[in-house]
């Protein structure tokens, strides 16, 4: 597993424990810096990703709503929930991540922690962000 895969791999811990405890994910964030527990401290890019998702929250819920025929938010499995805020993220405000890239790696996230239909959701909803990026992001 590379580097940036476990990185997304803890950003998506962090989003995870955060939404099912009801806590900030700020706070779970910091938390995770300054007490690792028994993992290696948190990788930069966790901290990106973690981060970039809370700053562009709104806009990247609007559009898994929007995209996610006959899904809400809430309806979602969590794991789910976080792995296409990551994904949507790394798609549309990450130049750094080729798109095939950050579904690719929402698609694996999906398959090794989620249910048997979620890699097919998460490929099919990303797939539709990374079709209509030019027209999202004008």
């Amino acid at each position: 597993m590379s580097a940036r895969s476990k990185a997304r791999k803890r950003a998506l811990d962090v989003l995870f424990e955060a939404d099912q405890r009801g806590l900030a994910p700020l706070q779970v964030l910091s938390d995770r810096i300054a007490q690792p527990g028994t993992e290696a401290s948190l990788p930069q890019y966790s901290v990106d990703l973690v981060e970039g998702v809370l700053d562009q929250r709104d806009r990247i819920d609007e559009l898994i709503a929007t995209y996610a025929h006959g899904w809400s938010l809430d309806r979602m499995p969590a794991v789910d929930r976080a792995v296409l805020r990551i994904g949507a993220w790394e798609i549309l405000f990450n130049d750094e991540v080729p798109d095939a890239v950050a579904v690719d790696e929402a698609v694996e996230l999906a398959r090794a922690l989620s249910t048997d239909d979620s890699p097919t959701f998460v490929n099919g909803l990303l797939g539709r962000l990374v079709e209509l990026k030019p027209t999202l992001l004008g």
